[in-house]
């Protein structure tokens, strides 16, 4: 629907935010400089996430470690082998003795051994992270896609679409990537530390103090970068999210752009998200490989000092030449994990700001879960009407599991009661006062007047997209409050003047009316013959099985609109939304199309939001609306003869053509 949704609102005025991404004004997100709000709760509900899979990880931490404990002791292995052959060649030297070629062989077997265990275990230890990480990826896109399905419309008219994308694309993406990699890494970095700390005691406990004694100027320096560098991640998160929103939506109004030579002012807005972008973004890696050099110093510094004091215990005779190269190689190694445990802490700080963003998403208010009792009825999906008449359904009839069903179009008869309906976007700024209208089945209701006058509101109330805020709406005398939303709503059929298509046939585009994509080549074919579309699709290359990119855009407008009439056909609804179904065909296909409705809408309740006054002069009711009331009902000649509003809008539609 065109008029009411996908805008923010102000007393029924529409307020566009020129640059917002998705044209649905400016998303909600972390402001640059800010930090996260919940950085421990999101970091928790990160962690619940791996509950699930306790016993897989169970396995990656038993191979992490093994892993350690084997890799930590082939410095002390090589170390070894480096004693053996020097007090060797000291006994030649002094003929005193030989090598120790027994042991020097056993000493380089373990060696092997060890080399060879360490990589097998980290290779298991990887598999086993990246199936977790595979499955948390899973079940959270999961989460969003279900989460997105129970979000009510309200959401997305206040939301950019780009910004939604990026939730679910690139935060899940960072979130993916930081989980694969960054739980081994501290996995792996935690056992090293211990391990290597331990190995390095058992060797000497003065030069193990010697190399720890920049250990915390280390975590000062770490603690530092990420304190700075987190509001820069945050931000980065918060302005891909404005870029993705500005491109997606000026890619899909290039022509509207173009056609009125707006491509400078585009620019200076993407320039201008960009820009942030850059900012956020060259300052948050700037944090990041600033860090790596820092520690790396302040390790080195720690490694100057044991060198010196390594020297002073060999030419003491306190420590074995082996023992002093192997500690030398636990010291270099000790910076590592280090270094990781560094990067890991800055690495999160995106991670937190994803996750916080994609939680926010599902934390987001769902539409009200249906009360226990509430009413309902069969689907009414049938086949469509091939022969033009009420009830007669040449096509197959569907039951609410799919299956073959009697020609029975559903009990609903379609009446339709607006008592007392009050309405307002906010609570501030009432759209719909008083409106009152009894509509009795079979009634076809043309509802008229200008932009911002309330007429798609009317119809996002019926299908409860949103709620009344005083009165009721009624069908079959049933408030829509206590349906089912999925029970309601399958009773109406709508054509709306922005069609949607999606990646499919034909055929599978035509056939979504019906709930059923494997519906018989010939029902589809009958439905298109009623919405006059069968010709056209027969000329096309592939016919019914030629695939529809995305959002039609191998299809012309015209095309793509008799294809959602005979989407709405198929779907055989008792009452059917027109919203101005015919605009975007030629005057010819037009009068086909008006025919085909005709029969169509005979003995269904029918809405039509039209603004071309001449297409509704066969309404059984015209509503007249201004200012979200009824100013005027009645017919069609009776309005005219009235003089009233309903005239001058009539009469202006003429003039206006007469001038042109």
């Amino acid at each position: 629907m065109n008029e009411d949704n996908n805008m923010k609102r102000d007393g029924g005025k529409r307020i566009r935010m020129p640059g917002s991404g998705g044209g649905q004004g400016r998303h909600r997100g972390p402001m640059p400089g800010e930090k996260a709000k919940d950085f421990k709760g999101s970091m928790k509900r990160l962690l619940i996430r791996l509950g699930p899979y306790r016993g897989l990880l169970v396995v990656a931490l038993i191979c992490a470690l093994a892993g350690v404990v084997i890799s930590a002791f082939a410095p002390m292995v090589l170390g070894n082998v480096t004693t053996l052959l020097y007090e060797g060649s000291r006994a030649m030297a002094a003929g005193t003795g030989g090598f120790d070629w027994e042991g020097i062989r056993r000493t380089l077997f373990v060696l092997v051994l060890v080399y060879l265990a360490s990589p097998i275990l980290r290779y298991v230890q990887n598999i086993t992270m990246v199936v977790v990480t595979q499955k948390i990826v899973y079940t959270l896109r999961r989460d969003i896609s279900d989460k997105l399905d129970r979000l009510p419309l309200s959401y997305y008219d206040s939301r950019s679409r780009g910004d939604i994308m990026s939730r679910v694309s690139n935060d899940v993406d960072t979130i993916s990537q930081s989980l694969q990699e960054g739980v081994s890494q501290v996995l792996v970095a935690g056992f090293t530390l211990v391990a290597l700390l331990t190995m390095m005691l058992s060797i000497n406990v003065w030069m193990t103090l010697a190399g720890l004694v920049v250990l915390p100027l280390s975590l000062l320096i770490a603690r530092g970068v990420v304190k700075r560098s987190q509001k820069h991640f945050l931000g980065n998160q918060r302005h891909l999210g404005d870029v993705n929103g500005h491109v997606e939506e000026m890619y899909g109004g290039h022509e509207v752009v173009k056609a009125f030579s707006l491509e400078d002012v585009s620019l200076v807005r993407f320039d201008e998200a960009n820009g942030k972008l850059f900012e956020d973004g060259w300052k948050s890696q700037f944090y990041s490989s600033v860090m790596m050099p820092l520690v790396g110093f302040a390790g080195n510094a720690g490694y100057v000092f044991v060198v010196v004091l390594g020297a002073v215990f060999a030419s003491r005779g306190t420590l074995a030449v082996g023992q002093i190269q192997a500690f030398i190689q636990y010291l270099r190694r000790f910076n590592q994990p280090v270094n990781d445990v560094a990067n890991i802490a800055n690495v999160f700080q995106s991670t937190v700001a994803a996750a916080e963003r994609v939680f926010e998403l599902l934390e987001e208010p769902e539409e009200p879960a249906d009360a226990p009792d509430a009413y309902s009825v069969p689907m009414a999906h049938a086949g469509a009407h091939a022969n033009g008449k009420a009830h007669s359904h040449a096509g197959l009839q569907v039951d609410s599991k799919g299956h073959a069903g009697g020609t029975s179009s559903g009990p609903v008869s379609g009446e339709v009661c607006f008592n007392h309906v009050r309405f307002g976007y906010s609570p501030d700024k009432v759209l719909i006062r008083d409106f009152n209208v009894a509509v009795p089945p079979g009634t076809k209701v043309a509802i008229v007047g200008p932009t911002g006058a309330g007429k798609t509101t009317l119809i996002n109330l019926l299908m409860r997209f949103y709620d009344v805020c005083g009165g009721s709406i009624t069908v079959d005398g049933v408030d829509v409050r206590q349906w089912k939303r999925d029970s309601l709503r399958d009773q109406f059929g709508m054509v709306l003047q922005d069609t949607w298509l999606f990646n499919g046939t034909i055929a599978e585009n035509i056939s979504y009316g019906a709930g059923r994509p494997d519906l018989p080549l010939e029902q589809v074919r009958k439905a298109a013959r009623v919405a006059c579309a069968d010709r056209f699709i027969q000329t096309l290359p592939g016919g019914y099985g030629m695939v529809v990119d995305e959002e039609g855009g191998n299809m012309s407008q015209g095309e793509r609109q008799l294809v959602t009439i005979a989407r709405a056909i198929i779907s055989d609804p008792r009452i059917l939304i027109l919203d101005e179904a015919t605009s975007n065909v030629d005057t010819r296909t037009e009068v086909l199309i008006q025919q085909a409705m005709k029969n169509l809408m005979r003995g269904r309740t029918s809405f039509i939001i039209a603004h071309r006054l001449s297409t509704i002069r066969d309404a059984d009711l015209i509503l007249v609306l201004r200012d979200g009331d009824i100013v005027e009902q009645g017919t069609h000649e009776g309005l005219l003869e009235a003089g009233g509003f309903y005239a001058q809008l009539y009469n202006s539609q003429f003039a206006s053509a007469a001038v042109s």
